[in-house]
This record gives structure tokens, sequence and C-alpha cells, in this order.
């Protein structure tokens, strides 16, 4: 990364410090790419925002080593599965053979400061209060003007700057969706006094929500005096909620005590508000998440209905997704076209959420019909089935997510269960092996020839595994992903090279 005269040269160039946009820089800063992120904002605000990881997400940190940290600072509570439109069956993620099967309640700005620490730390760059006021490109990079700063100059730019993206309205690119039907508050805020119906503990999101006094609400405890207060109406919305025009009007405490005392009563009472925001339930999401130089990453690309903890979720995988390809084309390791790989995988994941978000919002209306009460009832009676409380575990968790990747073996594709081997140097952990945020090559038969020529940063580990993992040889992808399995041929360096790069037809 260069200062010039007329601004900064750096590889790529991040709009948004959100957990995203964050996640993206240590990615590409862990293999070495010169990255800087541009923040508007002058300081990291502690606002209500997403605050849980799932448990795919959390496999994935755990392999960069950077889910310890955020436990640290997780809320303590109780582990209690997930939830599907807050029907009152938990989700168990137990039949997907995972390490954490429960979701981790965590505020936002504590998983942007992780994130944030280990990124600089890796040689990213942060720059705040500095917004992007304007974007160009031609064939060889991107300009990005700012307003008041420096012009910066990357190879590539990746806009993670939400779900009102500046860089998308400079761009002039569609946000094709449904617009909200109804509002509501989401606020940390602080209890002078409690009544008999606040909630004591963090338990199943059933348990939290409540309706009444023509409220819809759920309270969180955080920790002594501390909750988090979600509330709406639960009567017909009027035209003013059904928009986006008036979500930066600031909640007042008014607003909040009104919601507080219908639904728990006079005893509660309000103490401070530490943070207040309006969010709608609105759907949208990008029709290409690559414009030439520019990609498209977390809200920037995708909003759906806060429902089930998706939304950080969703963006720090896009970010892992992104992150290693993006390294491998700024480093001339893979053509360009490995960029196209981004939109075909997270696109279809993106929609695949704002599917179930949209069914979880009928499910979870807080004035339901008679129909859909009915509905519900029944919904209910099937996740008490365990292949549907299965199959909708796997959805919400992330851990049934699969790319249609090129191969014939059945898990091409498929995330692997963190399994427990033995190598040369001792007991270790799958997830141990991907700190670096390489590729690896897991040679469980001694079906990979000594001296086989690899390419660049796919790690060689012969290991023997008392789980069967359905295969003699995996190649799996920085991001955690099996792209290429064999079950006792000799493995050929020309496929793995083609498995990694996406090369379709190399890999056939």
């Amino acid at each position: 990364m260069s200062e010039t005269e007329t601004g900064i040269d750096t590889e790529v160039v991040v709009a948004g410090a959100g957990p995203t946009g964050l996640m993206l820089a240590y990615e590409l800063a862990l293999a070495g790419v010169e990255t800087l992120v541009l923040e508007k904002l002058e300081r990291r605000i502690e606002q209500v925002k997403g605050g849980g990881i799932q448990p795919r997400t959390a496999e994935l940190l755990e392999s960069r080593g950077l889910l310890e940290p955020l436990l640290r600072r997780a809320v303590g509570h109780e582990p209690v599965g997930g939830h599907f439109a807050a029907l009152p069956v938990p989700l168990d993620c137990a039949p997907w053979r995972t390490r954490h099967p429960f979701p981790i309640a965590i505020p936002q700005w504590e998983i942007e400061a992780v994130f944030e620490e280990r990124a600089i730390a890796a040689g990213a760059r942060v720059v705040r209060g500095t917004a992007v006021s304007g974007v160009a490109s031609d064939d060889d990079g991107v300009v990005v003007m700012t307003a008041g700063g420096p012009q910066v100059r990357g190879r590539y730019l990746a806009a993670c700057d939400g779900g009102r993206s500046t860089v998308r309205k400079l761009l002039g690119l569609p946000f094709p969706g449904r617009p909200g039907t109804h509002q509501a508050v989401l606020a940390d805020i602080r209890l002078s006094t409690v009544s008999s119906l606040v909630p004591s503990r963090v338990g199943h999101m059933s348990d939290l929500t409540r309706h009444a006094g023509g409220y819809w609400a759920v309270l969180v405890p955080l920790g002594g005096d501390q909750y988090r207060f979600t509330f709406g109406r639960t009567g017909q919305a009027d035209e003013t909620d059904r928009t986006d025009d008036n979500r930066d009007t600031p909640v007042t405490p008014q607003e909040i005590t009104a919601a507080l005392q219908a639904v728990y009563g006079p005893e509660a009472t309000l103490g401070a508000v530490d943070n207040a925001s309006r969010f709608t339930d609105a759907t949208r999401q990008l029709e290409h998440y690559r414009t030439g130089r520019v990609l498209f990453a977390g809200d920037a690309a995708h909003i759906h209905p806060p429902l089930g903890g998706q939304g950080v979720n969703l963006g720090i995988q896009d970010a892992f997704n992104l992150g290693w390809k993006l390294a491998a084309v700024v480093q001339d390791r893979a053509p360009s076209g490995l960029l196209d790989s981004y939109h075909a995988e997270r696109h279809p994941a993106g929609a695949q959420v704002l599917h179930h978000t949209s069914a979880q919002r009928v499910l979870a209306a807080p004035n339901p019909s008679e129909d859909v009460a009915a509905l519900r009832d029944i919904f209910t009676d099937l996740l008490r089935l365990p292949d549907t409380n299965r199959h909708l575990a796997g959805l919400m968790s992330g851990l049934s997510l699969g790319y249609e990747l090129p191969g014939e073996h059945p898990l091409t594709g498929r995330r692997i269960p963190d399994a427990d081997l033995v190598t040369e140097r001792g007991s270790t952990r799958l997830s141990t092996l991907f700190g670096a945020g390489h590729a690896v090559l897991l040679d469980l038969a001694g079906t990979v020839p000594a001296g086989l020529r690899l390419p660049p940063r796919v790690d060689l580990v012969r290991a023997a595994c008392t789980d069967d993992l359905g295969a003699a040889a995996l190649l799996i992808r920085p991001d955690g992903y099996v792209c290429w399995a064999g079950d006792g041929s000799a493995v050929r360096g020309d496929t793995l090279r083609a498995a990694i790069t996406g090369d379709v037809a190399a890999v056939h």
C-alpha cells in the first residue's frame, strides 16, 4: 500500500467496517493482500443490530482462531436451541455433527471489535470518518473518491456498506424485492424496576415473545439491569410504518415506555436507553453480486426480515467465500473468472435465506388470522418430528448449506464435520488446520503420492481419523467446503489445481 500525491494505491478497497467488511479484510490480509477499509463513521457505535452467531458461522470462525475471543465477549446464558418463526420447539443441531450446536449471543459491536483487531494485526488498514462519494472503474482497477479525504485506487472494490449501500447507489444498481410492510424498534435499555412478567433468564425465543396492549415484544435479559427490547404494534400498520421514510426518526423514551408497560405492566419502569433504532421487514437482493471490479457482500447485497438470527451470519459467510477467491485472483494464482463463482454460490445462499424468512414472516405474524393460527399449530407439530426438525435446524444454522461444485463424489460442495485427527505431529482437530487461511489436502489413506506438486496455499496433511469422513482423500477449500474428494485412486496435481480454481473442464 502506498500513498502518492493523488491519493492511496492498494490492492483491494473495502467499503464498510461492519462484520462483513472487517471479516473480508481479515481474510484478505491473512493471504497477504494489501487491503484498505473505508468507514464513514468516526467510531464504532454500540447500537443494537445483529447479535447472534449461528453454528456454521461458529465453525468457520473457530477455523481461523476467532471464536475464542468472541466467546469471551458473548452474553452468558444456558445453551438453548435456535428457532423457526419463534415456534415453541427448539431446533436440534446434534444430527449435523457439530461441536457448536447452539446459537451464540454476542452484540454486533463486540464482533466488529474482534474482527477489526485481527484484521489490523494481519496487515489491513482501517480508515474511519471517510465516506465514499464516487466510484469509477476501468480494465485495470477501481478509483474510489471520498468526501473530503484521499482518492483511493485498488484492483477491486468490495462493497460491504450495508442495506442502504452508497456504492450500490453510486453505480445505479437496482435493489429489487419487496418493501417493508411494518416497522419495529430494537433498543438496548436499562430497567429501574421490573415486574413479574419481565424474564429473568435467556430462554427459547418462544418463551421470550409476548403480545399485549396492542404490541408484540421480546425482552432479553443481558445481565444486571440491562435488556434488549424489540417491539412493534400488532394492529394494522399505517402507511408511515410501511416505508423506510422515517427509519431515522429518533426513538423516544416515551415510545419505549408505552410499549414496555403495555406488555410487561406498570411495574416495569424504564431507567435509561443506551441506544435504539428502527427496522422494517423489507426483503431485497441484488441481481448480481459482481459488477466488473466491484463486488457486493452482506446487507449491501441482500436484506431480509430479522427472523431467526440470519443477517450477520449471511454476511460473514459471504466474506469467507469471497476472501480466498479475491486473494487468489489479486495474486494471480487464479483467473478472474473465479470471482464469478462467488455470485454463483452466494446468491442462491442469500435467496434461500430471503425465502425462509418470508415464510417465517407469515408464521410469526404478531396478529395472525384464524388460518395462520391453524397453520402455526400444524407447523409446530411438524417441528416435533425428527426429520422436519433436522431439516430446519440445518437450514437455520447453515450446517446444511452446500455448493454446486463440479465432481461426482457425494461430498463435493459439502462441509466436513470437525473431526479428531492424528498426524505425525500428534493429535489435533480438523478445524485447526485452517488457521492460515489455506486450503487443505487431507490424505487419510496414503493415496496422495509423495512429491506431488500442489498449488500455492494448499497444505498437504496426512492423518488418521477414527471417524469415517466418507472419502480417502479430501481437498477442502479455505472456507471449509470440499471441492474434491477421492475414494482410493491416485491424486493428480492438475485435478487439484482445477478443483480449487473452479476450472470445471479440468476437474472432469
